[in-house]
């Protein structure tokens, strides 16, 4: 009897573990997204204010 305990709890751990395994490849990909979108937003911001400077330059 005791060898079924021992053989459910190392399901259960192993379930435990694929599931935290699935989290965390979850919120890396969430988290290389992110860092992705900040750096598109940067350079967009750099390309705007680089034209704009170049537009207030161009009034002179």
């Amino acid at each position: 009897m005791a060898h079924a305990y021992s053989s459910s709890t190392q399901e259960l751990a192993y379930v435990s573990h694929s599931k935290s395994r699935r989290t965390n490849g979850f919120t890396r990909r969430c988290a290389r997204l992110a860092k992705e979108q900040r750096a598109r937003l940067y350079i967009l911001r750099r390309c705007a204010t680089m034209l704009l400077c170049w537009y207030i330059q161009g009034d002179d």
